[in-house]
């Protein structure tokens, strides 16, 4: 691999081989150079507006009964042991641990009755509104950050247009940034937190010779003063040059690092850890920092995943532990994207593959329940300070108005500016719809 501050190999006349630059572009796509990917993404064209989404997947299931739907009228087994709270909605209460949402409710849709899901524990369902057996029946359905990676290209050609900040997890499925499908690697995630970021150590830049990203950074910008003074890079291939602009801009570099920040800010997001729980993933709050960073800086789709929900036992012991972490971190990005103008571009869903039982069990737990579960809206645009939906007295099913995955979709693919009647070829190159059901959330639009 290029060793930037050993030998120089033979090649072009400066003494750098064209296989150097390619190298660079590797980033564990599956092969696939960077430069190759950048070709496959311009044949799709590059879109002019930069609206975007960030998304938020719960993994294993978050208790809606203990978070939006709360039943304080039901028996004991059922409502469990937290209280509601007044929002500053009238009439719309939340969970006791969510206080700071409670104060901005206005800038939310609650979605109590979101069904269709099929109980698998992945994220699948989540990132392109199809469970995993419809998707892979239909040759793999693309995330929804595929899908814009397709349709507009980059904002910025340093920055990645999606990007998956959710890291590794014991329970892979769960770990899912949203996969490009059948429109192939072109369009996968950049994932900083999983493979790519530790793949940098393939440029021969360790830790013991650079000492801190400070130090690969400047490294880079380094080799890209040299490169420009030489003139070799006007000789290299486009899309050569794009993924040397990605790896050597500081623009990328500089979204990720949420230390850019004023502290005050980060603590109010909350800074979380880095330490797994179980078989699910840890609480980063500077992961929801930085997804406003990284959409400020260019990408259009950000994904997270945010702690482990799957509480089979325990539940409100759990859910005192990461409540708050959420409500802090939530609370702030959405309070961040309207006091800096991004509100209307910038859509914001939080869900997870399913809820809860509505009956508690002996462990103290609740147990899987595809039957009915909640989302939480923001941003985009959309017309927020109301509740979708309403589930019956126990929160077993919806009362009325249920609300399906795709619906949520159409309604961020509206917000997006893209028809979700929109086609993108599959394997075979027949045209594939976005969605099946076109129907965005009328009362949000």
């Amino acid at each position: 691999m290029l060793n930037l501050s050993g030998r120089r190999r033979t090649g072009f006349c400066d003494g750098i081989s064209r296989r150097d630059f390619l190298k660079i572009g590797g980033l564990c796509l599956g092969g696939l150079s960077l430069p190759e990917v950048l070709r496959a993404e311009a044949q799709a064209g590059v879109g002019k507006s930069h609206k975007a989404v960030i998304m938020v997947f719960l993994a294993g299931g978050p208790p809606h009964q203990d978070m939006v739907d709360l039943k304080p009228e039901a028996p004991s087994s059922i409502r469990g042991e937290f209280k509601p709270i007044a929002t500053n909605v009238p009439g719309l209460e939340i969970c006791e641990h969510m206080p700071r949402l409670a104060r901005m409710m206005d800038k939310f849709a609650v979605i109590r009755t979101l069904v269709g899901a099929h109980g698998e524990h992945a994220a699948v369902q989540c990132h392109t509104g199809y469970p995993d057996v419809i998707s892979k029946a239909q040759g793999g359905r693309p995330s929804l950050g595929a899908i814009l990676s397709k349709l507009n290209g980059p904002v910025n050609e340093s920055v990645p247009p999606f990007v998956g900040l959710s890291p590794r997890m014991g329970h892979k499925p769960w770990a899912d940034n949203g996969e490009p499908g059948y429109l192939g690697l072109a369009h996968a995630p950049f994932t900083p937190n999983g493979a790519d970021l530790p793949s940098l150590a393939k440029l021969g830049l360790s830790a013991g010779r650079l000492g801190d990203r400070k130090g690969l950074l400047r490294k880079l910008d380094g080799l890209r003063r040299d490169m420009d003074s030489s003139g070799s890079m006007a000789g290299l291939d486009t899309f050569s040059r794009q993924a040397f602009d990605i790896l050597t801009s500081s623009a990328l570099a500089d979204a990720l690092d949420v230390t850019k920040e004023d502290p005050r800010l980060r603590a109010k997001y909350g800074i979380g850890d880095m330490k797994n729980v179980d078989d699910g993933g840890p609480c980063c709050n500077d992961q929801f920092l930085m997804a406003r960073r990284l959409v400020e800086a260019g990408a259009r789709c950000v994904t997270i995943g945010f702690g482990r929900w799957d509480y089979h036992s325990n539940n409100f012991g759990q859910c005192r532990e990461r409540l708050p972490k959420l409500d802090a971190a939530l609370s702030t990005l959405v309070e961040d994207l309207h006091v800096r103008g991004l509100d209307k571009d910038v859509s914001v869903v939080v869900w997870g593959e399913f809820g809860r039982t509505p009956k508690i069990n002996k462990d103290g737990g609740r147990d899987h329940w595809p039957a009915v579960a909640c989302a939480l809206l923001a941003g985009g645009g959309m017309r927020t300070g109301q509740v979708i939906g309403q589930t019956n007295r126990l929160g077993e099913i919806p009362k009325d108005r249920p609300v399906t995955f795709q619906n949520v979709f159409a309604t961020l693919y509206h917000n997006l500016g893209i028809s979700p009647s929109t086609t993108v070829p599959d394997r075979a190159n027949r045209p594939m719809p976005l969605l099946d059901d076109f129907e965005p959330i009328q009362e949000l639009i």
